[in-house]
């Protein structure tokens, strides 16, 4: 439950991160994709939550 609850958040987290900040220009590896960024997002949470 813990660990879901944490990769929900961090998801929706990184999900923010891209749609707030993001990358202008595209070239951004991590931030101009949403999809790799939530991931990055709930490895962060699952992460944080263990």
């Amino acid at each position: 439950m813990k660990r879901g609850l944490g990769i929900g958040l961090g998801a929706l987290g990184g999900y923010a991160y891209y749609a707030l900040v993001g990358c202008a220009t595209g070239a951004c590896p991590i931030t101009s994709n949403p999809w790799i960024t939530t991931g990055w997002g709930a490895l962060i949470g699952l992460t944080a939550s263990a």
